[in-house]
């Protein structure tokens, strides 16, 4: 029974034929040579002749990769496929949705190439590329790119050389809510049938603050409503109550921030504490962003509340737990988008 060359391995194959070659340069025939390894009579002429003609030799019996089926699209031409999709939208290009899709894609490089790509074609390809599909983040067109690069280069290490010379802290200020009946992770259920969770009936609410160190230290307070002027200084009392060290808090433009009893009470620390103002809307400078999305994919979204529970408890036990794990405070300034925190 002859043996299918095509089932074995390459490195196997080339051990064979530097094996019939040496054998058939000591004499033996290449038809024998070729029935002793199992393989068809004509094997083992095509192995003598691949090692003839100058500068050949047993290298020529080496094992080489198969190319395979060559690339519709050149390398430049791949190039210009992730200069298109990365940091740009399809609506840019004439398209009118606003987000990426294979189906997008694939029309593009119709349009541009004249290449036609199946929808696995194009999806190995941005893989080559290193495109994944990723949910976006989400940007007020009102953000002013020029003041986060300056926030970023200037001014954050400005109050950072300031807050070390004065020995203060520098913590992250910023306010959440929270709903007994939101929902904000996923479960498992057959396909097609939507699963229901249950919750209490009472719409419970209630509203949070907090501020976040780098160094570790997490400070919280729950109060139900809105916050106003009023309610954001007797929270920054609360924050400065027995605190040592001056304070330089980094909060955002919210009105209540900037209202005149805040700056009556700021003032009237004479320096102990100073607000700081992030540029506005980018709120993915502020860490204590991260604490909130961490709350809420861990608190009651994922644990229903029990009848009979409140909420507010179960929001202050959540947030001290938090307060007692420094490390997991420390973990919220490795996220990249708070890289530019560097004096920690």
């Amino acid at each position: 029974m002859k043996r299918d060359g095509r089932k074995l391995a390459h490195n196997t194959l080339e051990e064979m034929r530097v094996l019939a070659v040496q054998r058939m340069n000591e004499g033996e025939h290449p038809g024998d040579v070729a029935a002793s390894l199992g393989m068809h009579r004509s094997w083992g002429y095509k192995c003598r002749a691949m090692v003839k003609g100058r500068g050949r030799g047993l290298r020529a019996l080496r094992s080489s990769k198969g190319t395979g089926r060559p690339r519709k699209l050149t390398p430049a031409q791949e190039r210009q496929v992730f200069r298109w999709v990365n940091g740009k939208r399809p609506d840019q290009y004439g398209f009118d949705f606003g987000l990426w899709t294979r189906q997008i894609v694939q029309e593009l490089v119709l349009e541009r190439f004249e290449v036609s790509l199946s929808l696995a074609s194009i999806g190995a390809l941005l893989a080559r590329l290193g495109l994944t599909a990723q949910k976006p983040l989400e940007r007020a067109y009102q953000r002013d790119p020029d003041a986060v690069a300056r926030w970023k280069s200037q001014t954050y290490p400005a109050i950072a050389n300031e807050a070390r010379g004065s020995g203060a802290d520098i913590l992250f200020w910023d306010e959440s809510g929270f709903r007994a009946d939101a929902v904000h992770g996923k479960t498992w259920a057959p396909r097609g049938q939507t699963p229901v969770v249950e919750r209490p009936g009472q719409r419970q609410s209630i509203s949070a603050a907090s501020a976040i160190s780098a160094k570790g230290a997490f400070w919280f307070a729950t109060y139900k409503g809105g916050l106003t002027g009023e309610l954001f200084a007797q929270l920054l009392k609360k924050l400065m109550r027995r605190r040592k060290k001056p304070v330089r808090l980094v909060v955002d433009g919210l009105p209540a921030h900037k209202s005149a009893c805040v700056k009556e009470y700021v003032a009237s620390t004479h320096g102990k504490l100073t607000l700081h103002f992030l540029p506005g809307y980018a709120p993915d400078l502020n860490p204590d962003e991260l604490v909130w999305s961490h709350a809420k994919r861990t608190g009651v979204a994922r644990s229903p509340l029990k009848a009979g529970e409140n909420l507010q408890c179960r929001v202050d036990a959540q947030m001290q737990n938090i307060a007692n794990d420094p490390a997991l405070v420390k973990s919220f300034f490795r996220h990249p988008s708070v890289s530019y925190i560097t004096d920690w």
